[in-house]
């Protein structure tokens, strides 16, 4: 390490143009793993957020709520499962609200149906809880303020004649990338079900049930009930309309960009290293051995590789700063700290490269270039 210390301050121009190409890997690397898990979390946020472990669908819906149509009576069949802890229906549909002003424009929302007081619905950050007792209320996501919606407000569901009174507001709560107004199941099913026969004669009509059954057996479930499908929470995440093709596709991304990476670090290493082969060998000659040149050369690599990591994060954090506000924009420091350790070992695997040219060099030869 001390070798590698000194020839760092020795050679600063060098490896500070180094250092300032493995920030510039880091930093696209963590603006980019931000706005993908931003984004998976904009599409679904509220499905993330259940307090589950397993969801009751229809048979054949493949894990998609739109696909699924069953009774909410069936909760007493599957609460017979001595496995099942609680369960609660759950209904989604699309919408899009206004203040019923004529010319104003309209926004898209996804009403959720759920049971008040059940284990499903979220906290309220402003107002009240979901109540029965209260006509037409809903709990809303907080980005709906930005559209100029607040406490009280009274809000009509285009192309129906059903009105909703905003008493509640949470955050993080978004489904299909729109913010979620959580409802009472009947006020949901009097807009999802408005049109005669669109329930197809199932009474008291919802899409799912979801379960609390951290032991649950999902395949002695489905056959202890005709017409189910039970799928993990995790898979009703992935059963949401477009998730995994989205994901896929970023993860793609940081995927080349990551090999992209490991080249490009390899590369610059290698150049460097391949130009000190006189000085490697005229050290090799005096009685260096291959390991300690491989030490030091290992020890400048993660050097460079965890202060430029580290600026990459910290510029990171300063850039969605300037975001927009509705930009999907998440990065925790779980996502930091893993694509972090990610690239630090790139950086040092890279490294193996240059170790493996080190230990070719022959003394003589080095020597006799000098000469």
């Amino acid at each position: 390490m001390f070798l590698a210390l000194k020839e760092l301050k020795h050679a600063k121009l060098r490896y500070t143009l180094m250092s300032v190409i493995i920030v510039l890997i880091a930093w696209l690397v963590f603006i980019l793993s931000g706005l993908g898990n931003g984004l998976s979390t904009l599409s679904a946020a509220a499905i993330k957020n259940l307090d589950a472990d397993y969801v009751v669908y229809e048979d054949g819906a493949k894990a998609t709520f739109s696909k699924s149509l069953i009774s909410e009576s069936l909760i007493n069949d599957i609460k017979k499962n001595k496995e099942v802890k609680d369960a609660t229906p759950f209904g989604a549909a699309m919408a899009a609200i206004s203040h019923g002003k004529s010319n104003e424009e309209k926004t898209d929302v996804a009403i959720l149906g759920i049971k008040p007081g059940g284990f499903i619905e979220p906290k309220t950050i402003e107002g009240k809880q979901l109540d029965p007792s209260i006509k037409n209320g809903v709990i809303a996501n907080t980005t709906l303020k930005d559209k100029g919606y607040k406490l009280g407000d009274e809000i009509q569901v285009d192309g129906s004649t059903v009105k909703l009174k905003i008493i509640g507001f949470v955050e993080n709560e978004t489904y299909n990338h729109l913010p979620v107004l959580f409802s009472t199941l009947n006020q949901w099913r009097s807009y999802a079900y408005a049109a005669p026969g669109s329930n197809n004669g199932i009474e008291d009509a919802i899409n799912a049930v979801v379960l609390q059954a951290p032991n649950l057996d999902a395949a002695q479930l489905d056959k202890q009930i005709d017409g189910i499908e039970t799928v993990t929470k995790n898979a009703a995440i992935n059963g949401m309309p477009g998730y995994m093709e989205e994901n896929g596709t970023i993860l793609m991304m940081l995927a080349f960009l990551i090999v992209i990476s490991a080249f490009v670090i390899a590369v610059f290493f290698y150049v460097i290293t391949i130009q000190k082969t006189q000085q490697f060998g005229v050290m090799k000659a005096i009685g260096a051995s291959n390991s300690f040149i491989t030490k030091a050369i290992v020890s400048q690599v993660f050097v460079l590789s965890v202060v430029g990591i580290l600026i990459g994060a910290a510029l990171t954090y300063l850039t969605a700063l300037v975001f927009p506000e509705n930009m999907p924009f998440d990065l925790n420091g779980t996502l930091v700290v893993l694509y972090g350790i990610a690239l630090l070992l790139i950086s040092l695997l890279s490294s193996l490269i240059s170790v493996r040219q080190i230990t070719k060099i022959d003394p003589l030869t080095a020597l006799g270039r000098v000469e």
